[in-house]
């Protein structure tokens, strides 16, 4: 089938990351895709080849075009429209579509299949909203149904991404010794030191985080992802902020399968967002995980949700609560946990384990899209 997926970079890449994961699995199982964008940039470093067009099955138009009756006039009309994140597709768009097939004409079967992909969230309307229809009831497309497809962590939710080889392709990283050359590949001096991975916001809890690891008589090496992470840890140097019994590392921006390497090869792994907390799951790693903070704080519902899908402990749970800025008094740093790394890991392990008796959400998309044609 032929796919229009449309995606608005709002900040931090969590959009784009998961839509190109979305467009690139597609692809791989043998769909047509063409990625919408505003703003495509990030895909320079996250997924090379992109933009140039040397990723077999996918091509990448500018969300300008998308209301470019000329440019509409060119392209072949899709089977499945999916509109990611609550982004809207233009009305020129979806008007040259109702054009061809009149909105409430004799051509009704050749709508496209519309798709409306929400964010994750383990939170309990996903199961009640997944997969419900929403008819449009004005403009080109009345008459016309979009159907809600939510990703989750139950059997009654779309699953979560996750590409049918992965399991195989982190065992063989790992048992052949590759994350050796990964690291040195990347600029990490790594003297046999506990590894973790740090891709956050500017959690208030950072300081604490750094100095409970300076602290630790394990040797600890932390790898900073490139952006916010290094930013706000160079911030905390900056102020006078010193660890000597901890190594750093700032690492250069890493494309998606560079991102899956560092999480297999560190022993704990703190991620941000949508993406990165999927990747993490898999990865099958200790992980923190900061959601993206909201004003009216419905994030820590999230959160808590999330952590009772994963049945994290007390101690995990503490944790999170601490990193996400929850729970402290104002103007105080938060205290955080021990690192319980044998606890966690049995409880991402276990997690794990039971997401990968589900359907991949690619999968449950493909067929869903198929019921409905």
């Amino acid at each position: 089938m032929q796919w229009d997926i449309f995606c608005r970079v709002i900040d931090n890449f969590g959009d784009i990351g998961v839509c190109w994961r979305l467009c690139a699995e597609l692809a791989a199982r043998g769909q047509h895709v063409r990625l919408w964008v505003d703003d495509p940039a990030a895909l320079q470093w996250m997924a090379p080849g992109a933009l140039t067009g040397t990723r077999p099955g996918v091509q990448v138009v500018p969300w300008s075009q998308s209301g470019d009756s000329a440019v509409l006039a060119t392209l072949a009309p899709a089977d499945v429209w999916v509109e990611s994140f609550g982004c809207e597709i233009a009305t020129e768009f979806i008007a040259s579509r109702a054009d061809s097939t009149g909105a409430m004409g004799k051509n009704h079967h050749e709508h496209p299949v519309w798709i409306n992909l929400e964010y994750l969230s383990a939170e309990v309307y996903v199961e009640r909203s997944h997969g419900l229809p929403s008819p449009a009831m004005s403009g080109p497309s009345q008459g016309w149904t979009k159907h809600f497809f939510y990703p989750g962590f139950t059997q009654r939710t779309g699953g979560l991404l996750r590409e049918p080889g992965l399991m195989v392709r982190q065992n063989d990283f790992i048992e052949e010794g590759r994350m050796f050359q990964w690291l040195a590949d990347h600029g990490v001096d790594w003297r046999g030191e506990r590894l973790v991975s740090l891709f956050c916001y500017e959690p208030i809890a950072l300081p604490v985080l750094l100095e409970n690891l300076n602290a630790l008589r394990t040797p600890t090496h932390v790898l900073v992802t490139a952006g916010r992470a290094s930013r706000a840890v160079q911030a905390v140097e900056r102020a006078g902020k010193h660890f000597p019994n901890l190594r750093l590392t700032y690492l250069p921006p890493l494309t998606q399968l560079d991102f899956d390497h560092l999480l297999w090869t560190c022993d704990i792994n703190f991620v941000r967002g949508e993406d990165s907390l999927v990747r993490a799951i898999w990865a099958g790693k200790p992980l923190v995980w900061q959601v993206y903070p909201q004003e009216d704080g419905a994030h820590i519902d999230k959160l808590h949700a999330f952590l009772d899908a994963i049945h994290a402990d007390a101690s995990l749970r503490a944790m999170h609560l601490a990193w996400n800025d929850h729970g402290g008094q104002a103007g105080e740093l938060p205290v955080l946990p021990l690192l319980d790394f044998n606890e966690w890991s049995q409880t991402v392990l276990a997690a794990r384990e039971r997401l990968l008796h589900m359907d991949d959400l690619v999968t449950q998309l493909v067929d869903f899209v198929r019921k409905k044609r």
